[in-house]
């Protein structure tokens, strides 16, 4: 949800697995964007342009970090900073939703990532080169 929420952001880069849309080009934010975060997004102490600029990274970068187990405790946090602002400050009825990114995002932080994860990969070599010492 996080991936597709950051392509609506975006202009000139369109990745899309589930549509089978790519189009490729150089990001930049959508002024369709930019009058979302003036008007119906407006957070109290961010202005609207670094608010959807920090918006549109993060809902690419975070997502990437977890497809890859890279970082996954971090990104998931990151994530759910990015839900709690939203059900917060945005839309304050979408507790149900929010509440079941929340869980899935708690549950990352609170277990990690798997063993099939980057994390695991480098975890393990690190144990590897410690005994190895």
């Amino acid at each position: 949800m996080f991936w597709l929420s950051g392509q609506t952001k975006v202009e000139g880069l369109s990745v899309n697995l589930v549509d089978g849309e790519f189009h490729w080009g150089w990001p930049h934010l959508s002024e369709g964007a930019l009058e979302l975060f003036r008007t119906e997004y407006r957070l109290p102490l961010i202005p609207p342009e670094l608010a959807a600029h920090l918006a549109a990274f993060a809902e690419h970068l975070f997502p990437l970090l977890l497809l890859f187990g890279l970082a996954t405790r971090f990104s998931a946090l990151g994530l759910l900073a990015m839900t709690a602002v939203i059900q917060i400050f945005v839309y304050p009825d979408a507790y149900p939703t929010h509440g079941t990114w929340a869980a899935v995002l708690l549950y990352l932080i609170a277990k990690g990532p798997g063993v099939c994860s980057l994390d695991h990969l480098i975890a393990r070599r690190c144990a590897q080169q410690a005994k190895a010492r």
